[in-house]
């Protein structure tokens, strides 16, 4: 028996990144991955730490110190279904495997009901920050047995980012609470991002802001209440220059990739019956991006406006307003997940710590920002909160913000440029916060032709109505 304390399989740049960093914090590791190279690049760059490499799977479950524990850091999908089933006949009763890739929650319950049926213990791991975060710091969300969780939780929080110097590691649930928690996170990632996008786009083709113009823009909207990692890259990467000295931006193509995540947290809000309108704006945008050629023949078709008329009072010396309007679409985002994670806790039985949530993703991941100290603050005050919109430390802000995003949207019109992002933020806020909507001819419609009836709000019971037409 070896004396290896954790084992990593998938030596690819998140694997051994990840794994790097828990050497690091003083933990014997072992890597596995069919590529020699890979292996290879892990003992270079390991040789200052307790790690060693196995060229196969027999040598690799060897080397580790019982009872095991093995992370999985492979692409999702049936990936990793091949990878546990050739673990299973060499584990142990009371061994942890640990899936750290972005898995769907569902595949997560099925492999946890696998493994237990074999006596093996599992954990799925929602884990956020890139390269970057693998190798210094990341969010770990950890879903499964909170006692099982202990067994790894040393190692883990030392690789996680730290705040304050706590940990953003945590139990966030049972069962798949942490693939859970990270779909959201990759859906919240979506929203925030179009955001930025659509600002981006309205400071070029609306203010006439150039590049570095902008990023010097986004880089002082850093330094205030937008201060985000978003932000702050969205300056970095709009000052890269290119060859010729223009920014690097502008030459890349506009069709934006996606691996499904965001997609997947679309799928499941509407499955909950939980409305999360920017965050499917966002997925709508990605996928209407990559219909390059669709769109450059539509355009030539239906023309795009060349005599956009706005208001010279809005010029770049009054662009703070799009800031503002941000920062109230950045919280209405999160909300809109936030309530997701809300529905889906008490749908499956996760028992989230929404104040804990917050706690983990403020270091680390691809979403954290100076705003989720307010967002922990709210959801500590009142355990049951129903949405941040409500939320007591927020309510002036977003009182103060409102108009401030209806004028975003109005020059967003006026200048011609498509933010179906800001425009379903606002349109979520307006129709979450109306005491009446139009569902009433909504339900008059489907008791006309489909007898599914309705309810009065001046009588008591359920009513239908025959003949509409008398």
């Amino acid at each position: 028996m070896g004396n290896a304390q954790f084992g990593m399989i998938g030596l690819g740049t998140m694997g051994r990144n990840f794994l790097l960093n828990v050497a690091e914090h003083g933990f014997s590791c072992v890597g596995y991955d069919l590529d020699a190279a890979k292996r290879g690049l892990l003992l270079e760059e390991g040789k200052n730490y307790s790690i060693s490499a196995a060229d196969d799977l027999t040598a690799f479950i060897g080397s580790l110190e019982t009872p095991r524990k093995i992370m999985l850091l492979v692409p999702a999908g049936p990936i990793v279904d091949s990878v546990i089933n050739d673990l299973v006949p060499h584990l142990e009763k009371g061994d942890l495997i640990i899936d750290g890739g972005n898995s769907h929650y569902s595949d997560t319950e099925r492999r946890e009901a696998l493994l237990a049926g074999n006596e093996i213990e599992f954990l799925g791991v929602g884990v956020s920050g890139g390269e970057e975060g693998a190798r210094h710091g990341a969010s770990i969300m950890v879903g499964g047995k909170p006692e099982v969780y202990e067994h790894v939780r040393p190692m883990l929080e030392a690789a996680s980012a730290k705040v304050n110097g706590q940990p953003c590691a945590a139990h966030v649930g049972n069962s798949s609470a942490g693939h859970f928690v990270k779909m959201v996170h990759n859906g919240i990632e979506y929203g925030l991002m179009q955001l930025i996008a659509e600002t981006y786009d309205l400071l070029h083709s609306g203010f006439q802001i150039r590049d570095m113009k902008a990023a010097e823009l986004f880089e002082r909207w850093n330094r205030g209440e937008l201060n985000s990692f978003l932000i702050e890259i969205t300056a970095t990467v709009l000052m890269k220059r290119a060859e010729d000295g223009r920014s690097l931006v502008s030459k890349i193509l506009d069709t934006a990739g996606q691996k499904g995540t965001g997609k997947w947290t679309s799928e499941t809000a509407m499955e909950f019956g939980v409305p999360i309108p920017t965050i499917d704006a966002a997925v709508s945008m990605r996928q209407i991006s990559a219909r390059k050629s669709e769109r450059v023949e539509a355009a030539e078709i239906l023309g795009v406006t060349q005599d956009v008329q706005i208001d010279e009072t809005l010029g770049p010396d009054t662009v703070h307003f799009v800031e503002s309007g941000l920062h109230l679409a950045f919280i209405i985002t999160y909300a809109q997940g936030f309530s997701l994670l809300q529905a889906a806790s008490k749908e499956k039985g996760y028992e989230l710590d929404m104040a804990e949530i917050t706690k983990i993703w403020r270091g680390g991941c691809i979403i954290r920002s100076a705003m989720l100290e307010d967002f922990r603050t709210a959801f500590e005050a009142k355990k049951d909160l129903m949405n941040l919109l409500v939320a007591d430390n927020l309510i002036t802000t977003i009182r103060n913000e409102q108009n401030i995003l209806k004028a975003t949207l109005k020059f967003a019109i006026a200048a011609d440029v498509p933010c179906m992002a800001f425009a379903s933020a606002l349109n979520y806020l307006k129709a979450y916060a109306s005491e009446r909507l139009p569902a009433n001819l909504i339900q008059a419609q489907r008791d006309f032709f489909g007898a599914h009836t309705y309810q009065r709000i001046d009588k008591e019971g359920t009513f239908h109505t025959e003949d509409w037409k008398a």
